[in-house]
């Protein structure tokens, strides 16, 4: 790792930082906490947050139903801003929002869009992810190499999909991948983090508006033509976005990162590449194994409540470590190991209790085909720089690499 890169994770908050000698593993920090201090506090920016580190004490602490997940002034992850404070600019909640939300209202807007996810619906749009797939290898094939794997494939697939979904027109000016890398940045300043949120509003907030007047055969059309006006357009507004940023972000950051795991690790490649048979639990260990997501939720205490024999008073709030929690000993033998032959195990990537991830069957869907098909069209598929030039997305919400320059 170079110096600059060093400096600037040193900078970051401990949820946020990865082990400088590994990028793939956890600070080693979340070691020494995970034995000796499982539930402390750690400062974020300009306020004391509770972080949670073993695998038990977090699966508990996102099942408990008195840490909430209304979204509350925090004040604690993005930089205060100089003039409107942090505080009253997250007031601004943008209704339909589930994860956001604490049942019955979290409740009653994910299962508004629950269906959309079936294995009925995931097998109808398999002729869609194949042809998607073949149209971009074999671009990145006449174009030859070196390319970026992300900009070329990690990114395009599954943001293709995600509009297809939702009735995004081919042409409609929302580029919805670059506003979400500003948002999910902990360290974009407000001046510029509230002008791409409400762009991303604007942009969905029109395709509400289509759709209202005639509903399409996308996720948005069936939402209206089952509930009417029983959603709201501004509930709609929010459920369209967080679908739209979820639906592509993680899973192109996991295609990116979790090929350079892969290449990392070369006899787990080709294991892969060579059994078919291994891809569903070769996903699920990548998952695991680099834990994109830095953090749940922030979760708001409602009452009193003891995690493992630390007393967690109302009102204070709880960060969940999903690269700690995934990296637990106790619950992962040899948990630094990357093993795709590994016995499957539930791990926390995808969240737990109410607020488990909605999307997964289509993120395992996309996985589950876009690796294998990777590795067979490119078998000689290799970084085209030196490992130490690849540039990791530290301070985004959404672990992952700005780039992936591959050759083969």
């Amino acid at each position: 790792m170079t110096g600059t890169a060093e400096a600037e994770t040193d900078q970051l908050p401990l949820p946020y930082r990865r082990d400088p000698r590994c990028p793939f593993d956890p600070d080693p920090e979340m070691t020494r906490l995970r034995a000796e201090q499982p539930i402390s506090k750690v400062r974020i920016n300009s306020g004391d947050i509770w972080l949670v580190t073993r695998f038990d004490d977090s699966r508990r602490v996102l099942a408990d139903a008195r840490f909430s997940s209304q979204l509350t002034p925090l004040g604690v992850v993005l930089p205060a801003p100089e003039n409107r404070t942090l505080a009253e600019e997250l007031k601004d909640q943008q209704p339909g929002t589930f994860i956001e939300c604490d049942p019955p209202e979290h409740t009653r807007l994910r299962d508004m869009i629950a269906g959309e996810f079936t294995k009925a619906r995931m097998r109808k749009l398999k002729p869609l992810i194949g042809v998607t797939l073949d149209e971009l290898l074999t671009a990145m094939e006449n174009a030859g190499p070196p390319v970026d794997l992300v900009s070329a494939f990690a990114l395009p697939f599954p943001s293709r999909v995600i509009r297809h979904l939702l009735g995004v027109p081919d042409g409609f000016g929302f580029d919805f991948a670059a506003l979400t890398k500003v948002m999910t940045d902990v360290m974009t300043p407000l001046e510029a983090l509230i002008p791409a949120r409400d762009a991303l509003r604007a942009g969905m907030r029109e395709l509400v508006r289509t759709n209202r007047r005639n509903p399409g055969d996308n996720v948005l059309g069936r939402v209206i033509t089952e509930h009417g006006r029983g959603v709201t357009d501004e509930e709609l507004v929010g459920i369209g976005n967080l679908l739209l940023v979820a639906g592509h972000e993680t899973t192109a950051n996991m295609l990116g990162i979790g090929t350079l795991a892969l290449l990392r690790h070369p006899a787990q490649l080709q294991l892969l590449r060579d059994h078919a048979e291994l891809t569903a639990d070769a996903v699920e260990e990548l998952v695991r194994y680099v834990s994109i997501p830095h953090h749940g939720e922030i979760r708001t205490a409602t009452e009193d409540v003891t995690v493992n024999g630390t007393l967690i008073r109302r009102g204070e709030q709880v960060l969940v470590s999903i690269p700690s929690a995934n990296r637990d000993e106790a619950r992962f033998p040899r948990p630094d190991v990357l093993d795709i032959t590994r016995p499957r195990r539930t791990h926390l990537a995808y969240g737990h209790g109410v607020h488990y991830c909605v999307g997964v069957p289509l993120a395992r869907l996309e996985m589950q085909a876009a690796f294998p098909a990777l590795l067979r069209r490119f078998p000689g598929l290799r970084l085209a720089v030196p490992f130490d030039e690849v540039e990791y997305r530290r301070s985004n919400v959404t672990y992952g690499v700005h780039s992936l320059p591959v050759t083969w």
